[in-house]
């Protein structure tokens, strides 16, 4: 290789160009595993925290966030934008808030 062509290959990689001499970089020859199932199905999870979290809110008095907290292993804020956003707006329950005078609020869902 001459001194011109070498010139001329490391202006092209500064400029994020390859150079002339190299073969592009290949895909791997492995294919993608096929899923399972049909297609925007997802798996029926058993275990999850969701599950757990709809659990606790069929109680007979219902649930407090703290419960909601301890339960989940989450923030407030995450256990509220769950209840807000996946299970009344995602699912469709209707999702009941009571707070007594002294003590503390509780979360419900009618069966």
């Amino acid at each position: 290789m001459t001194k011109k062509t070498k010139a001329r290959n490391s202006v092209a990689r500064a400029r994020g160009k390859r150079s002339p001499g190299r073969p592009a970089a290949l895909k791997s020859a492995t294919p993608a595993p096929e899923k399972k199932g049909t297609a925007g199905q997802r798996s029926p999870h058993t275990d999850n925290k969701t599950n757990q979290v709809l659990a606790l809110l069929k109680r007979s008095g219902g649930v407090t966030l703290s419960e909601l907290i301890k339960a989940t292993d989450w923030q407030a804020h995450s256990v509220r934008g769950l209840l807000s956003g996946t299970v009344r707006k995602k699912m469709g329950l209707n999702v009941t808030s009571t707070k007594p005078e002294r003590g503390e609020r509780t979360y419900s869902i009618g069966v």
